[in-house]
Parts: structure tokens; C-alpha cells; sequence
């Protein structure tokens, strides 16, 4: 199966879709550009959450249950916008994709910088990627240097010898690129462009002052947590470890012999990592793992929840930063920390970082993105919110972006279902 790029969307105008694939949820949002708007901000049209089934730290574990889980959620995200879908940007986890700096250059001779001299030094990028497993999702310009001079943001316009450029390469392993666009074709959907989910929340979530003076995002998901620095405009750093949200809820089911369904609602209701005097003298119902028809529960200390959810969370912390120490990122850019995802909503725990990490600590809300419901305005939605603002980067017409699409795989499974449906 091959992988092909195109540079003119199909989609009908000023309507951008993004599928976000976590590890506890899947949301379809359909979104609609205002150009009457000189802030480009972007309203909800269409929205649709469901359970996210099939999948786990980025990697389909069952393709029928994931391809249900998509259905459901872009039926619903239709229905409200009274509206169909043709294409899509979906998230790839970041734990699915791997990371390099790359310098590449050209001889100008002399003439002026334009746009066909950055394409391409992002063509030279590609063609120098020799790995025949892994694929190119982003090449993103870290610096430029013209001649002897460096440092340069943008180099259009300037005039030069010779052009150097730092790039910063994602890249993810094609077969899981392709199960997923394998996945999407199957909901009679292609696949207009991939976004590493940390870039994504990256652009939702943070103002052209953090990204320039640095500042690190912390995408606390469902089954992991994600990392990706931002220096100088750019993104410098990714990451991720394999633990999130529902490790916090598993370690409720387990300590206090509860189901699942139950841990989380007890997480929902009662969680938090603020360890308080009066938690010894609050009790809360526990519904009993395994008594059928006749539930059982049992009266335990608010304070037993607290020590059970406070000692999964300084887990995760310390291992995100563990991983911010050994990449070097805690003493370039860690002075700012931005927390999202729907982890970041449990209660106490940017003051519980900020203490552990003692650096200046915030939540992340998506910016530029209104209606549909509240949940947009959540941290829940930053990933989200992320793949529609980059596609209206690619509507805008950023050249430094270039969507890949499938040839064979999802446009043979929309035929093969036409067929399907009509004969």
C-alpha cells in the first residue's frame, strides 16, 4: 500500500473534521470557519463522544470494536450538524512515533528566498528519510541560518548564498499508519492529514509568548500521559509515558474491590489529590466487586480515595518529569508548564505538580474554538481542538504541511462499501 501526498482538500469549503483517537474516549468534532471573522476562530457545528474501544496506547487491539466506536461517534457529530463527512485529521499517540533533528541545505546563488526554496528544503527532509518502516509526519522548521548568520525564524524575502535548516522530524511506523487509515476508510472516511496528539494540544492550548520563550505541554490522557516542548515558536521535544487517567481509576477498582464503572464514578464524584483534615471523618458508599443482582456497599474514609488516587498521581509526575530530566527539557523550556487533557481536571493536581516540580504551573483550555457544548472549552477537547486549528493551517495554506493519503486502502474500502450498500 503506498503513501501519497496531495495539496488541494476535497472538503467542502470552511468545514474542517477531526477525529481524535484517545485511549478512554473518541471524539468526531465538525467545525466552520467564519471568514468574517478576522481572528480565523472556529465554531462547533458538530460533535460526538464515545467510549474508545479497540485501541490501547495507540495501537488497535480489535479493528471491529474501534471502527464501532468511530461510527458512533461521527454519526452523532452529524446528526447535530445536520450534515455529512468526507474527510478527516486524525491524532497518532505519541508513543506510536519517534523524533529527530536533521540539518539540511541548498545553494541559493544568490536569489531571493521565496516559498519554493523552504518546500524545498522540506522535500530534501523527506528524501533523505531512508527507513522504509517508519513515515513522515511532520517536518517542522526549528531554525534557518543564511550564510554565516543564524537564528533566522524566517528566511522569505532575505537574500544569500546558502540556506540551512533545522528540522525536526516525526515520523511513525507506516503499518500502523495505514491500520489506522485502514480503520477510517472503513467508516467510508479518508484521511486528509495525521497530527501527533501533543503537537495538536500544542496548538489549541497555547499563546505566541509561551511558545516563543519555551514552555512544555503535559497531555494527561486515559491510558498515557504525552509531552511536547516548544522553544523559539517550534516544537523542540516529544514524548510520552504509558500511564494516565485510567491507571488512577484501576488502582480504585483494585484498593477498594470496586468495578470499573464504579472507580470512576468514585473518581468523578469524590476525587481529588488534596489530602484535607476532614477527609478521616467523611464517608463514601463503595458498591462491592462481584454481588450480581444484590449490590453491596460498603462505608469507607474519603481519606482512603485520596491516599489511593495521590499515590498514582505523584507516580505519573515523577515519571513525566524523570523523562522532561533525561531529555534535557527541564532546564531549557520547564519554566512553563501547561497540564491538559481530561487528566488535568482532577482536583489538586496542578498544585500538587507545582509543588513536586516547583515551576510555574497552569491548565490548558482551547482557544479559538466555540459552540457545540461545553466540553469544548474543557481541557478534554485540547487534542481535539488541536487537529481542527491544524487544519485550517492547511486551509490557510501553510506550506511547511503535507497531508498524506491512502491510494488503495480507504478509498478501496468506501468502494467496496458503495458496493456493499447498493448491490
Amino acid at each position: 500500500m503506498s503513501i501519497l501526498f496531495k495539496k488541494t482538500p476535497k472538503r467542502k469549503k470552511n468545514i474542517f473534521t477531526a477525529i481524535d483517537i484517545g485511549g478512554s474516549k473518541i471524539c468526531c468534532a465538525i467545525a466552520k470557519l467564519d471568514e468574517r471573522d478576522a481572528a480565523e476562530n472556529l465554531k462547533i457545528r458538530g460533535l460526538g463522544y464515545q467510549v474508545s474501544r479497540g485501541i490501547k496506547n495507540g495501537i488497535i487491539t480489535n479493528l471491529q470494536e474501534l471502527e464501532n466506536s468511530i461510527l458512533n461517534a461521527v454519526h452523532s457529530a452529524e446528526q447535530m450538524a445536520g450534515d455529512t463527512i468526507q474527510e478527516v485529521y486524525v491524532n497518532l499517540a505519541a508513543s506510536c512515533t519517534k523524533s529527530h533533528t536533521l540539518d539540511v541545505e541548498i545553494d541559493l546563488k544568490g536569489q531571493v528566498i521565496d516559498d519554493r526554496q523552504i518546500r524545498h528544503l522540506m522535500a530534501l527532509a523527506r528524501a533523505s528519510f531512508k527507513n522504509p518502516q517508519l513515515q513522515v509526519v511532520h517536518v517542522l522548521p526549528i531554525a534557518y541560518a543564511l550564510d554565516d548568520v543564524e537564528g533566522i525564524k524566517d528566511p522569505r524575502g532575505l537574500v544569500g548564498q546558502k540556506l540551512t535548516a533545522s528540522l525536526h522530524i516525526l515520523s511513525a511506523q507506516v503499518s500502523l499508519m495505514q491500520n489506522i487509515a485502514n480503520c477510517i476508510g472503513r467508516c467510508h472516511l479518508d484521511v486528509n492529514g495525521f497530527v501527533v496528539s501533543p503537537y495538536a494540544s500544542g496548538l489549541s492550548i497555547l499563546d505566541d509568548d509561551e511558545l516563543e520563550l519555551g514552555v512544555t505541554v503535559v497531555d494527561l490522557g486515559g491510558s498515557s500521559s504525552s509531552i511536547a516542548s516548544f522553544l523559539d515558536g517550534a516544537l523542540v521535544h516529544i514524548d510520552s509515558i504509558p500511564i494516565g487517567g485510567s491507571h488512577i481509576t484501576s488502582d480504585i477498582a483494585r484498593g477498594l474491590s470496586t468495578p470499573l464503572i464504579q472507580a470512576e464514578r468514585l473518581k468523578t464524584l469524590y476525587g481529588t489529590t488534596i489530602v484535607s483534615s476532614s477527609d478521616d471523618r467523611e464517608s463514601i458508599s463503595v458498591p462491592q466487586l462481584g454481588d450480581g443482582i444484590h449490590p453491596v456497599t460498603t462505608q469507607i474514609p474519603k481519606s482512603l480515595l485520596t491516599q489511593v488516587i495521590r499515590a498514582r498521581a505523584e507516580e505519573i509526575l515523577e515519571l513525566i518529569w524523570k523523562s522532561l530530566q533525561q531529555s534535557g527539557m527541564d532546564r531549557l523550556v520547564c519554566q512553563r508548564v501547561v497540564l491538559t487533557g481530561g487528566g488535568s481536571q482532577l482536583p489538586g493536581l496542578r498544585e500538587l505538580a507545582a509543588n513536586m516540580w516547583g515551576k510555574q504551573i497552569r491548565i490548558g483550555y482551547p482557544k479559538g474554538i466555540t459552540g457545540g457544548s461545553d466540553v469544548v472549552a474543557t481541557p478534554m477537547f485540547a487534542t481535539c481542538g488541536g487537529l481542527l486549528k491544524f487544519s485550517l493551517r492547511d486551509y490557510m495554506g501553510d506550506e511547511n504541511q503535507i497531508r498524506p493519503i491512502y491510494d488503495d486502502g480507504a478509498v478501496l474500502t468506501r468502494v467496496m462499501g458503495w458496493i456493499r450498500e447498493n448491490f
